[in-house]
């Protein structure tokens, strides 16, 4: 496994962590938990072929990473009882960019 994908990996763990701490530090268990379980998103991954490959870029490849979903995803802080995940997921989201961006450079 390469270096960028262990910090890939790492990340989607610990930025939710440090969020958490930061946002909802007196439900920081329940919020760390959501924020991960926003993750499961990358169950899409699950109908590409391969179903993982490190040169491709996550965003705008899998249908619930594209700029619609997205969007979704955005509108959903807006209600206070989806407000955590939608923020996990818009996280999830930016770490994949930066990962995209990251392919990009090295």
């Amino acid at each position: 496994m390469s270096f960028r994908a262990l910090l890939h990996l790492l990340g989607h763990a610990l930025w939710p962590g440090l969020l958490a701490r930061l946002a909802w530090p007196r439900t920081f268990w329940r919020a760390w938990l959501t924020l991960v379980l926003a993750n499961l998103v990358d169950l899409d991954h699950l109908l590409a072929d391969p179903i993982y490959d490190p040169g491709r870029c996550s965003i705008g490849h899998h249908p619930l990473h594209t700029l619609p979903a997205i969007a979704v995803y955005a509108l959903l802080v807006l209600p206070r009882p989806t407000r955590v995940l939608a923020v996990g997921l818009l996280l999830h989201m930016l770490w994949d960019q930066i990962d995209c961006w990251w392919m990009r450079v090295c």
